[in-house]
Order: structure tokens, then C-alpha cells, then sequence
């Protein structure tokens, strides 16, 4: 069999693909001349700081964007500010190097209508050791150091609104309920999404309390838990759902009674053998197959 040529392209509008190239190296700053530059005095004892945090943030990511050091991070934002005409004073390098140890760093994110609807996973990153091919090639030259990243990221917006970072040898589910501190207690959270390894009481607890639903899937070993408190109830009912429709229908059955009688109707339709109400949790093992034997 022949191997397919390979499609060849021509590209044919070389003035717009210029232009969009010569865009791709185009750098525009715009500063706020409303920006309060100058930290306010909030008269507690000792000498106030001099510059505000959202000044030495602007520094501190002139210096990440470029990858500079410190020094040379102050002469472009002066020059920055120069080219802007304003005439604000610039904290110097050992300003820098000593806020940025205590400096909260404020993220902008975009708000979405309706509650916030979170998707929780984490991920792990390599801060100390080889790379694949070279511990490939001559072997492991000393113990690789792992850390664990977890993320709650807004699904309407894609924005990541907490970040946490453990030792790889902690779980993922004592972790939650700091990601949801991180979220503002006025702000209404919707859904929680998460897989199999968050399904846990604290996990569960932790979402009822902030008013959220909880899109979890069961573990195949899952088992009932003693009904003591609202989420234990909320996560039995899934259970129970699960068993009766099958996980397709789990990510809309929850505490809402709205939304399950929904669910209900919607797997109803689509088997018209289910009954009206899901049955109560039993375990039921299956029969031994038993093979015929042969005449």
C-alpha cells in the first residue's frame, strides 16, 4: 500500500499575512493614570509602606513578562512611566525583592451571569530533576521532586479562580474546601465538578455549605452513608440515582427537587420501563455463570 502524499499549501493573501505576523511582535501597555500608585496611610504604628501593591505588582510582572532581573526591571518600568508622562516615583530594587515575599497578588477574572459553576481537578509538576530524555539517556542523576497543583476553574469563563499547591504525596480531597475559601463568600457557587477522588464527607460537606451542588460520580465501590447531615442525605440520593438510571444521568440529578424530577422525566422518556421512583439501595450479586457441559 502506498503511503498518501502530503497536502501541500500555498499561502495566497501575503499582504494580511504579513500584517498578522508584524502584529504578533507588537507591544502596547496602557497604564491607568486613576491607578493609585502611592500606598494610602492607614495610620497604623510604624513607617506605612510607600508604594501600593498594585504598583509593585505592575513591577513584579514587568519582570516576569521580560525575564528580567530586578534592576533592570526598574530602569524599563521608569522608562514605561517616562513614555507615559507621569511623573510617579519608582520603587527601587530592594523595594521589590522585599514586598514581593508578602505581596497578594489580586487576579482579574470575569464574572459570568448566574452562580459560579467550578470544575476541581489537580495536575503535578516537576520543580527539581532531570528531564525525561536525559535520565533516558544517562540515567537519574539524583531523586526528582514532585508537587501537586490544584485548580477550580470557572467553566463559563475558563478562569482559574483557586489555586493550591500540596506535596505529591497528599490527596486531592482534603484540598477542596480551601480552594472554595478562596472564592468569596457573597459570590454564589453553583455546581461543584469533580471526579471519582473527591467523594468524600468533606468534600460533600464542604459544597453543601456554600449552597452548591455537587457533581461527583460515585465510586464503583461506593457504599451509603449514615444519613447524620444534609450532604450524607444529597449523596445517597445520587447514589441511588445512579443505580437506577445509570452515571449518564448524573450530572443532573442533586439536591434540587426541580432539577431531579427533571432528570427523572428525561431518563423516564428515553426508558420507558423505569419506574416513577428510583428503588432503594440494595446489593444484589450476580448469579455464577455456569457453562453447559458438552454431551
Amino acid at each position: 500500500m502506498t503511503k498518501p502524499s502530503a497536502a501541500r499549501y500555498r499561502t495566497t493573501n501575503w499582504s494580511s499575512y504579513n500584517a498578522a505576523l508584524r502584529k504578533r511582535g507588537s507591544l502596547l501597555i496602557w497604564l491607568d493614570r486613576e491607578m493609585a500608585w502611592l500606598a494610602p496611610h492607614e495610620g497604623r504604628p510604624g513607617r506605612p509602606p510607600v508604594f501600593s501593591d498594585a504598583a509593585i505588582q505592575f513591577c513584579l510582572s514587568i519582570k516576569v513578562l521580560f525575564k528580567l532581573p530586578l534592576r533592570q526591571t526598574a530602569g524599563m518600568v521608569a522608562s514605561l512611566l517616562r513614555m507615559a508622562g507621569l511623573d510617579w516615583p519608582m520603587p527601587d530594587f530592594s523595594t521589590l525583592c522585599r514586598r514581593q515575599r508578602t505581596l497578594i497578588v489580586q487576579i482579574p477574572y470575569r464574572r459570568a451571569d448566574g452562580p459560579l459553576n467550578l470544575l476541581v481537578d489537580s495536575t503535578g509538576i516537576k520543580f527539581l530533576g532531570d528531564g525525561e530524555w536525559q535520565a533516558r539517556k544517562h540515567g537519574v542523576q539524583g531523586r526528582r521532586q514532585w508537587r501537586k497543583v490544584h485548580l477550580a476553574m470557572d467553566t463559563a469563563t475558563s478562569d482559574i479562580r483557586a489555586v493550591a499547591f500540596t506535596p505529591s504525596r497528599d490527596g486531592d480531597s482534603p484540598v477542596l474546601p480551601d480552594l472554595l475559601d478562596q472564592i468569596p463568600t457573597e459570590e454564589p457557587i453553583g455546581t461543584v465538578t469533580a471526579d471519582g477522588a473527591y467523594d468524600t464527607r468533606r468534600c460533600h460537606t464542604a459544597i453543601t455549605e456554600r449552597r452548591g451542588t455537587p457533581i461527583i460520580p460515585i465510586r464503583r465501590n461506593g457504599r451509603p452513608w449514615k444519613e447524620d447531615c444534609p450532604a450524607a442525605r444529597a449523596r445517597n440520593e445520587t447514589l441511588r440515582a445512579t443505580r437506577h438510571y445509570g452515571r449518564a444521568c448524573l450530572g443532573s440529578v442533586g439536591p434540587d427537587t426541580t432539577r431531579e424530577v427533571g432528570s427523572r422525566q428525561r431518563c423516564g422518556a428515553s426508558n420507558p420501563s423505569a419506574s416513577a421512583s428510583p428503588p432503594e439501595i440494595r446489593t444484589v450479586r450476580p448469579p455464577r455463570s455456569t457453562s453447559a457441559s458438552p454431551s
